[in-house]
């Protein structure tokens, strides 16, 4: 998943994490405390936990001029979040999990 691999150093092994959510398993790989990477969610690209809500579309979000509040309150997301996926980009290179 080109998603996880880090724009500048070698990709760190990453422990898929396993959760019951609602009764149904729940796994996925953390890339923050609300980034992660669910296997057969969104291509495996990065979302927030718990949501479909693909990291890159935050970022495109903003760059359209949305603020950080506006997505929180539209996605039922928290605001850290947003500011995760905003921080996590100079890491990740979202556009490339989409190639």
């Amino acid at each position: 998943m080109a998603a996880r691999v880090p724009k500048e150093r070698r990709p760190t092994k990453l422990k898929l994490v396993r959760e019951v959510l609602h009764g149904e398993p729940y796994e996925y790989y953390p890339l923050g405390k609300y980034i992660v990477a669910v296997p057969g969610v969104c291509g495996g690209r990065p979302t927030i936990k718990y949501h479909r809500l693909d990291a890159r579309h935050v970022i495109g979000f903003l760059e359209r001029g949305d603020s950080p509040q506006l997505i929180a309150r539209n996605y039922h997301i928290p605001v850290a979040a947003v500011r995760e996926a905003i921080d996590l980009a100079s890491l990740y290179d979202y556009e490339e999990s989409y190639a």
